[in-house]
Order: C-alpha cells, then sequence, then structure tokens
C-alpha cells in the first residue's frame, strides 16, 4: 500500500510538470528605440525563458499591444513620433482590454516628476535603465511578475 502511494505522489509530480513545461512563456513586449540595448535585453530575457518582442516606436507599439495583449509592457519615455512613452501608458491603462497588462516604465530620467507621473498614470513600477545591469532588469521583471 505504501508502494501504491508514492507512485501516486511521483505520478501527480509528473503530471504537474508536464503541465507546467507545456505553458506559454510569458509575453513581454519592449518598447525601447535604442537597437543595442534592445538586442541586450532580448538576449537576457531570452536565457531566462521569456519571450521577448520588441519595437521602436509609440505607434506600432499600440497596435501590437491591441493585438497581442502581452503580459508586461517595458516602456521607454522618449520615444520617436508623436507619442511619447507616458501617452502609450495612459492609452493602454485606459482601455478595457489592455487596462489590466502590466507596464513597466524603463527610462534613464530618474527625476522624481517622471516617476509620480508613470505612476499617477497607472505604470506598475518604475526602472531607471542605468542604476541595473539589463540582468538585474530580469530580475526585477521576474520579482514583479511574481507578485
Amino acid at each position: 500500500m505504501l508502494l501504491y502511494n508514492y507512485q501516486g505522489v511521483i505520478y501527480f509530480y509528473l503530471c504537474l510538470f508536464k503541465f507546467m513545461s507545456n505553458q506559454e512563456p510569458v509575453k513581454i513586449l519592449l518598447v525601447e528605440d535604442d537597437p543595442f540595448l534592445a538586442n541586450i535585453y532580448e538576449k537576457k530575457f531570452a536565457q531566462a525563458g521569456f519571450k521577448l518582442d520588441k519595437v521602436g516606436a509609440a505607434e506600432p507599439a499600440l497596435d501590437i499591444i491591441s493585438k497581442n495583449k502581452p503580459d508586461l509592457v517595458l516602456l521607454d519615455i522618449l520615444l520617436p513620433g508623436s507619442l511619447d512613452g507616458f501617452a502609450v501608458l495612459q492609452k493602454i491603462k485606459s482601455s478595457p482590454t489592455t487596462e489590466n497588462i502590466l507596464v513597466i516604465m524603463l527610462s534613464n530620467f530618474s527625476g522624481t516628476e517622471e516617476v509620480k507621473k508613470a505612476k499617477k498614470l497607472g505604470a506598475d513600477d518604475y526602472i531607471i535603465k542605468i542604476e541595473l545591469t539589463p540582468s538585474e532588469v530580469v530580475d526585477k521583471v521576474k520579482r514583479i511578475l511574481a507578485k
């Protein structure tokens, strides 16, 4: 009888492992206009098992967000075109179809006004690029997703 219970437990954990390994990776959209930096983040997130798509401007980012519904958006503030990261954040958080997407601002702006504005618009967190290595950004994203 004891052997039977162990077999059941082993079977349970094998099924659980199979289920968990078949789950889709977390989808992250990086909105970053610096291609060199975007490539570094792409490699670091891929090494950590995340699926990261990248885009370099606000308007295409909004299209991707509305179509693909990523789990998380890493969003720079300074972007080419007519919209900046704050405008993108506002559009994400004001739409019923995207308002629950996690948004982390990823910027070199370290002023308290930018941080306050991002939080007021609904950002889930604010990362100052020059304060963290790409690997540390990945670790912070993991902690945020674990909440």
